[in-house]
């Protein structure tokens, strides 16, 4: 205790550099520790559920030409028939995403917002919530009931059970709560507001694929397990539930191979290849900026040995033992550990939406969840701060104390900086690859022009005439270019359908499926047609569809039409041309250019799609300004309010959400950012450090060269021709880990940015160019003083 206290009295004595350390590992910790944290509450997702390690997700793999895909999704009835049929299952259950619109209150007629699936009466069996009022398993089993979290009910208005509400979409509809739960954690793969009763889909959506063994693959399911059964028994009784559900002659029609695999629960998102990719970059840039700043701490402390050599050895002539200096050093690390820890949290809380921006989770849920693994490096970092200082000083001898101690640890000193100049270099150069890949991102050719265009979601207007009026009116702005509608938006991807001739069973060809657009959406789109023409606006819905390139290519090689243009042939398309369905096959008009249906991290141009006709507007409102301006935007606004006035209609710049799709690349490059910009601080701290001790020992030898003639410049290339020698192998070091890191990164994404070595010199110069200027800014001064001053202080 004795030894903490004078670790405090002596914080602010002169030399000691006690609060440049202190600082400089607070803001490394502050940025390391967030970057870890990060990756251990990635790494928790899930955790929180009882017999977490039972439940399993059931997952999709298409194989097709020799190649597989994972599909998170199946039909609605493989869980079920799973159960039913595979004694080792406890429980099976199947939700499906609905809506994220607005709904109505009922009796207040207040408006709110959430997410709401449909979800069997088996969820909370599976995946089980603490119910604060009413009961899962009854509300989930009878039609048009709903139960909601807490989160929501109080955003209503606290006593919600037995109030109604309906969906904008469906305002005939009422849905009536009949309990509450308690709202899922933030590391939850399953977060919905609210779940409706599967039994509602027909009601709901005119429409019940919920017990599909083919086909409809809208659902994630989840199994789990009887507490004695393993995994491996129900796997082993896959291809007998498949022959049961999916016949052989079935199977033989289409092109490509489907089954189903199990993935443990808590390994859905920790156990994603680019979850785990962004958790060992996080983790090594985490390491990389406590590395640097712990380096730096030892830095300081090895640059004032000399000036403590005469305190240790008199300590020592007084009786200290080696293992007393060790306490004493050891205390001091602990207390500047301490208000190091300190200030980085006072950094976070101060910084808190910056620190959600960059990671995308709040400081304090980050605590929580890496608290047990933050504690661990903390105390490391005490261990090395502590030890290596002590065992340095506990060997200082005695005679220290009656000469002049002159060990001076130049060759510690230079090993640190070299850690700190290849820890710079190498997050230097990977911010510039992370930026440009990001830009590449963001600025990505699609195959569109998205350029002035921004989109509205009209689900909330079910009502055809008020739709056309919109499309009507906003045509006769001036600021509008133009004007239409599609199902979806090709930013966001699309699930795909299988196409088959009409004399023909055998499915040919999967294609990602836009569903419907007005006559004019690919002109909006500029989006060019290659072959044949586009929509025919006199037709009724799915008689006529297109094409893009790839998919006509591929269709004419599988159906065997060698040379001949598709354009005029026939085809049919599942969720289009069923047995129900009043149109049995769609005349194909025209071929369009290929674009991108997805974003570059996944999706390709090549990707094959369609496009079907449909006369009645669809829910995604398409404008294309002359000028995208913010005033522009409200009197298109305006004008959707004045048709549809009980409606909350909001316009979004394409520009926009193709930034939010690419949020996870953004929240990276923000933390390399601040990664790299912290370690060149601390590099910055260490090498005035370093070259103010250097030129403290080596005054009386600068001042000798100056009286034989050296001039201020001499002096100063002699202390970078030092530094150059560390920093140059430092800097290419750091540049060829980041080359590495860079490749291993960019495996997630189709589209890569180039990786050139004009890329990886520019981050080594930079970093160089900034060793230099703080050398020379810190010799300068002593460089130009009179030798004959130097002189007589010696």
């Amino acid at each position: 205790m004795k030894n903490i206290v004078f670790a405090i009295r002596s914080l602010f004595q002169k030399g000691r550099h006690n609060v440049m350390k202190i600082v400089s590992l607070g803001i490394g910790l502050a940025v390391g520790l967030v970057l870890i944290a990060k990756v251990c509450f990635e790494r928790s997702y899930d955790n929180f559920y009882p017999d977490s390690d039972r439940v399993y997700r059931v997952l999709t793999l298409i194989t097709e030409d020799g190649s597989s895909n994972e599909n998170g999704n199946t039909s609605g009835g493989i869980p079920i028939g799973l159960r039913d049929m595979v004694p080792e299952i406890e429980a099976a259950t199947r939700y499906t995403d609905f809506s994220n619109g607005p709904f109505t209150m009922t009796d207040t007629r207040s408006k709110l917002k959430a997410a709401f699936a449909l979800a069997d009466s088996s969820l909370f069996d599976v995946l089980p919530r603490p119910m604060l009022a009413g009961d899962a398993k009854e509300c989930l089993s009878r039609p048009l009931y709903a139960i909601v979290s807490d989160e929501l009910a109080e955003r209503i208005g606290g006593d919600v059970v037995g109030k109604t509400f309906t969906f904008d979409s469906n305002e005939d509809v009422p849905i009536t709560i009949g309990g509450v739960f308690k709202a899922y954690p933030e590391n939850s793969t399953v977060a919905m507001d609210a779940y409706i009763s599967l039994s509602s889909i027909k009601t709901l959506w005119g429409y019940d694929g919920s017990m599909n063994y083919i086909g409809n693959d809208r659902y994630q399911s989840y199994i789990k397990l009887r507490p004695e059964a393993d995994i491996a028994s129900v796997e082993a009784r896959m291809r007998g539930f498949l022959d049961k559900y999916r016949p052989k002659e079935l199977r033989d029609k289409l092109p490509y191979e489907i089954t189903y695999f199990f993935r443990p629960l808590e390994q859905i998102h920790a156990g994603d290849s680019d979850v785990k990719r962004m958790g060992y970059m996080l983790s090594l840039i985490g390491i990389a900026l406590l590395f640097t700043a712990v380096m730096n701490y030892l830095l300081i402390v090895v640059s004032g040995l000399v000036g403590r050599a005469k305190e240790m050895a008199v300590r020592k002539s007084y009786g200290a033992s080696e293992r007393n200096i060790y306490s004493l050093i050891f205390s001091e690390a602990f207390v500047h550990l301490l208000l190091a820890v300190a200030m980085a949290l006072l950094l976070l809380l101060a910084f808190r939406e910056t620190v959600i921006r960059m990671v995308g989770t709040s400081p304090e849920v980050l605590l929580v969840s890496g608290g047990a693994m933050l504690l661990v490096v903390c105390l490391l970092v005490l261990l090395v701060t502590g030890l290596v200082p002590g065992s340095l000083f506990a060997r200082i001898p005695v005679a220290a104390a009656f000469r002049n101690y002159r060990e001076s640890r130049r060759s510690w000193k230079l090993g640190l900086l070299f850690v700190q100049f290849a820890a710079a270099a190498f997050l230097v150069t990977l911010l510039l690859v992370v930026h440009l890949q990001y830009d590449k991102m963001v600025n990505d050719d699609p195959g569109y022009d998205y350029d002035e265009l921004a989109v509205a979601y009209l689900e909330a207007i079910p009502d055809t005439t008020r739709r056309l009026a919109i499309v009507e009116e906003l045509r006769r702005l001036p600021d509008v270019a133009g004007v239409t509608t599609c199902t979806s938006v090709p930013l966001f991807g699309m699930g795909g359908n299988d196409i088959s001739l009409p004399d023909d069973d055998r499915t040919l060809l999967n294609v990602s499926d836009l569903y419907y657009a007005d006559a004019n959406f690919l002109e909006v789109m500029g989006v060019r047609v290659i072959e044949g023409t586009a929509f025919n606006p006199g037709l009724a819905a799915d008689e006529e569809v297109m094409l893009s390139r790839e998919a006509a290519e591929r269709l004419r090689k599988v159906a065997g039409w060698g040379d001949e243009s598709v354009v005029g042939k026939y085809i049919r398309e599942t969720a289009h041309h069923g047995p129900d369905d009043p149109v049995r096959q769609a005349r194909i008009c025209g071929v369009y250019e290929n674009f991108r249906v997805g974003t570059s991290d996944y999706a390709s141009l090549a990707t094959p799609s369609t496009l079907y006709y449909n006369p009645v507007p669809s829910s995604w409102l398409y404008v294309r300004f002359h000028r995208l301006t913010p005033e522009a935007v409200k009197r298109v606004e305006a004008v959707i309010a004045s048709i549809a006035p009980d409606k909350d209609i909001s316009l979004w710049s394409y520009d926009q959400q193709l930034e939010f799709a690419q949020r996870d690349t953004r929240h990276f490059r923000d933390a390399v950012l601040a990664g790299g910009i912290v370690t060149l601080l601390i590099v910055f701290i260490g090498l005035v450090g370093y070259t103010a001790d250097e030129v403290s020992r080596r005054r009386k030898e600068m001042a000798i060269r100056k009286i034989n003639g050296a001039t201020s410049g001499e002096v100063i290339a002699l202390f970078l021709r030092d530094v150059a020698r560390v920093a140059l192998p430092a800097i290419l070091m750091g540049c060829l880990i980041s080359f590495v890191v860079a490749r291993i990164w960019q495996q997630q994404y189709v589209e890569k940015a180039s990786l050139a070595w004009y890329l990886f010199l520019a981050g080594g110069v930079a970093v160089l160019a900034v060793i230099a200027a703080v050398s020379i800014y810190n010799v300068y001064k002593a460089a130009r003083e009179n030798p004959a001053l130097s002189i007589k202080t010696e």
